[in-house]
């Protein structure tokens, strides 16, 4: 089963290749994602590898992290999923505002 792994203070320079190289030196790379900022596309420093089983992950972590990649000292642990969101809406699950009603507001 395959495990996916966080790759943290990566080098802006760093390419998706160069981490399927790296990480393949501890087991089968599955896959790599780099993540970019969704405005200027620039790389944001970190990104995921999947390794294809719990073990060749456990290796990766002992391999590398820490280990200085492109003048960056990486950090490798497992990948946390990320917290549930609000369910969305103009409030979310915030619920009303205080206060208000007809007529609220400031006069003059």
């Amino acid at each position: 089963m395959a495990a996916k792994l966080f790759v943290g203070n990566l080098s802006f320079q760093a390419t998706e290749e160069d981490l399927r190289e790296l990480f393949a030196q501890a087991g089968t790379v599955e896959t790599v994602r780099i993540i970019t900022d969704q405005f200027t596309g620039r790389p944001r420093g970190f990104g995921f590898v999947e390794m294809a089983t719990k073990e060749e992950a456990t290796k990766a972590i002992e391999m590398l992290n820490g280990r200085l990649f492109r003048d960056r000292n990486l950090v490798v642990d497992e990948a946390r999923p990320q917290p549930q969101r609000g369910s969305g809406g103009p409030r979310g699950d915030r619920g009303p505002r205080p206060g208000g009603g007809p007529g609220g507001g400031w006069r003059r």
